[in-house]
Formats: C-alpha cells, sequence, structure tokens
C-alpha cells in the first residue's frame, strides 16, 4: 500500500480529509517535535484508526506532506508516483497521485 492509499484510507475511515485531521491535530497542540505515541492515542480513541493508518497521520502532523524520494516511482508496494502528498481530499486528488 502506498503513503497516497494509507491516507485516502484514513479518510474513507474517518470522514475527514487529512487536511482537516492536521488541523485539529494543531489545534490540539500536535505538531513538528510531537512524540508518536500521543497522537497515535488521539487517532485511535477519536477516530479508531490502527497503528499504520495512525504512523501515516504521524507523519503528515510531525514533518508535513513531503515524503523520502525511496518509493517514489520504485515499483515496489510501497511505491508512490510523487515526493509529496494530497491531503485535500481523495475525491479532488488530481489524476497521478
Amino acid at each position: 500500500m502506498s503513503f497516497q492509499a494509507y491516507l485516502d484510507a484514513v479518510e474513507t475511515k474517518t470522514g475527514l480529509t487529512p487536511r482537516q485531521l492536521l488541523d485539529l491535530a494543531t489545534e490540539r497542540g500536535f505538531g513538528p517535535g510531537t512524540k508518536a505515541t500521543p497522537i497515535v492515542e488521539w487517532l485511535k480513541e477519536d477516530y479508531d484508526l490502527g497503528r499504520g493508518h495512525a504512523m501515516a497521520m504521524v507523519h503528515v502532523i510531525t514533518k508535513g506532506p513531503q515524503i523520502s524520494d525511496k518509493h517514489v516511482n520504485s515499483g515496489g508496494t510501497h511505491s508512490d508516483p510523487k515526493d509529496h502528498l494530497w491531503l485535500d481530499g481523495k475525491d479532488s486528488k488530481p489524476e497521478g497521485y
């Protein structure tokens, strides 16, 4: 599953876009420097997200939408076509994500 696919699944499960969850996380004081555990616990408690999907959001909350180019067009299981993630909803996602 690609990184972007994780975020799309988070949206399906929560009904919120990754950007909306990012905004809620910021309101709670989560951001760069926040450890993963409190974010994962919040996402589990409020949205019943499992660890893998929560960790995708941890990355976005703590590091932003830029991802390592390690898996960009790698052809592997976790391959993504771009080095940045679309946060504004799977229904508005441009072609190529």
